[in-house]
C-alpha cells in the first residue's frame, strides 16, 4: 500500500507536540483526514498514548498541582483553575484533552511509530513514516516531520557492581507511586535533579532515607530568574548544535530552593552523600568503605531522547546525540525535534513547536515563488 501523504506529521501529542499542532491550525493546515479544499496543507499528529495528557498522565497520585515544577499552559488556551491540591495526573490529562477537542487536532492513538526513513535520495523529497495502529501498520508520506516524543518512555537506570545481587527492591521515578510503600524501609534515593529533592522530602516524612548524587548541589539562595534561565538554556544549545548528548536544563542551572528541598532541610533530610560504589544484597557500599543498609534504592536519575524510531535516517553522532540548530536536525532539514534539548521545559516546548511551523511556513512560501 501506498504511503498516505501529508505535508506535516508531528509525532507526539504532549506539551511540544500539541504546541506545534495548534500553531500549524493557525497557519492554515488541516487534519489529513478531514474535509478540506484540495490545495490547503495538511497535517497529522500520531500519538502512543491511549488517551491525551502526554507523560503528566503517569505521574505520581501525591503530585499535586501546588507543587508540580514547571507547569506552563498550552498556546491559546490556560489551564483552567485548579485546587492545589489536586493531583496533577487527573487535572493535567483534562486539560489536554480538552485542548485537542477546543482546536481540533484530530490526534490519532494509540499509534506507535516504528520507523522514519528517507523515501529515496531526493533531499526535497518525503519522509517514509512506519507507524502501528490498532488495525495494523500504516505508512505516512511526510513532507516535514516534527519529532515530539519527549523522554517519559525512556528512563534512565545506572549500572553498578554488584547491583543484580540486591536482596531489596529497586526502581526508577518512572514507575514511583507513593511512599506509603516504603514506610518501615529504608530507602536510599539516587539523584540530585527536582524530582529527586521531591521525593527525599516525601519518602522522609514516613520512612528512613539516605540521599546520594555523582555531585553534590551547590545550592544557589538567589532566585532563578530570566537571565540565569536564558544563559542555561544557550549552554544546553550548544551541545546539541554539536551532536553531543543534550543533558537536561536543570542539570545546567544547577540546584535552586524550593519547598519540598526547604521542607526536607527543616526535617534532618536535605543531607547529601557521595555516590556509592556498589550495590550488596543488604545495602549499598560507600567509598569509605561502610555498608549502608538499604531495602530500597529508588534511582531517580532522569530520563533520555526517545528517538530510536529515528535511527534509520542515520543522524546519531559517535558522541550519541543529534546534531540540531533552532529545533531543525542539522543533517535532515525536512526534521524538526522540538521538546528535546533546550526545548525540555514546557515554556521550551511550546516556543519549539511554534518556531519548527513557522521555519516550516517560509520554507513553503519561499518554494511557491
Amino acid at each position: 500500500m501506498s504511503p498516505t501523504p501529508v505535508d506535516v506529521l508531528v509525532i507526539g501529542a504532549g506539551q511540544a507536540g500539541l504546541s506545534a499542532a495548534y500553531h500549524l491550525r493557525r497557519r492554515g493546515f488541516v487534519p489529513v483526514e478531514a474535509d478540506h479544499p484540495d490545495d490547503a496543507p495538511t497535517f497529522v499528529v500520531l500519538d502512543a498514548e491511549a488517551s491525551p495528557g502526554g507523560a503528566w498522565q503517569h505521574r505520581w497520585p501525591s503530585l499535586r498541582m501546588g507543587t508540580v515544577n514547571g507547569i506552563h499552559e498550552l498556546p491559546g488556551y490556560a489551564v483552567p483553575p485548579a485546587d492545589p491540591r489536586a493531583p496533577s495526573r487527573e487535572v493535567l490529562p483534562a486539560y489536554f484533552a480538552a485542548y485537542e477537542s477546543r482546536f481540533e487536532l484530530a490526534v490519532r492513538r494509540p499509534v506507535r511509530v516504528r520507523a522514519v526513513r528517507r523515501a529515496d535520495d531526493d533531499p526535497r523529497g518525503r519522509l517514509n513514516v512506519e507507524a502501528e495502529e490498532t488495525d495494523g501498520i500504516r505508512s505516512w508520506g511526510a513532507r516535514y516531520v516534527i519529532n515530539a516524543t519527549g523522554t517519559w518512555r525512556r528512563p534512565f537506570w545506572p549500572t553498578f557492581p554488584g547491583q543484580a545481587s540486591f536482596a531489596g527492591r529497586q526502581l526508577h521515578v518512572h514507575d514511583y507511586r507513593s511512599a506509603e510503600e516504603f514506610r518501615g524501609r529504608r530507602v536510599v534515593i539516587v539523584g540530585a535533579g527536582v524530582s529527586a529533592i521531591q521525593l527525599l522530602d516525601e519518602i522522609s516524612a514516613v520512612t528512613d532515607t539516605f540521599w546520594v548524587s555523582r555531585t553534590e548541589p551547590q545550592w544557589d539562595a538567589v532566585a532563578f530568574d530570566t537571565a540565569a534561565r536564558i544563559q542555561a538554556i544557550a549552554g544546553v544549545e550548544e551541545r546539541v548544535r554539536q551532536g553531543l548528548p543534550p543533558g537536561s536544563v536543570v542539570s545546567v542551572t544547577g540546584a535552586h530552593w524550593s519547598p519540598w528541598a526547604q521542607a526536607a532541610k527543616d526535617r534532618g533530610a536535605l543531607v547529601w552523600h557521595p555516590m556509592f560504589r556498589a550495590i550488596e544484597p543488604d545495602g549499598v557500599r560507600m567509598p569509605d568503605g561502610t555498608l549502608e543498609r538499604a531495602d530500597v534504592i529508588l534511582w531517580a536519575t532522569g530520563f533520555r531522547a526517545d528517538i530510536a524510531h529515528l535511527a534509520p535516517l542515520g543522524l546519531r553522532t559517535p558522541a550519541g546525540g543529534v546534531r540540531v540548530r533552532d529545533t531543525r536536525a542539522i543533517d535532515e532539514p525536512r526534521l524538526f525535534l522540538i521538546g528535546y534539548g533546550p526545548s525540555q521545559s514546557t515554556i521550551g516546548a511550546n516556543r519549539a513547536g511554534r518556531d519548527a511551523v513557522r521555519a516550516i511556513v517560509r520554507e513553503r512560501a519561499a518554494a511557491t515563488v
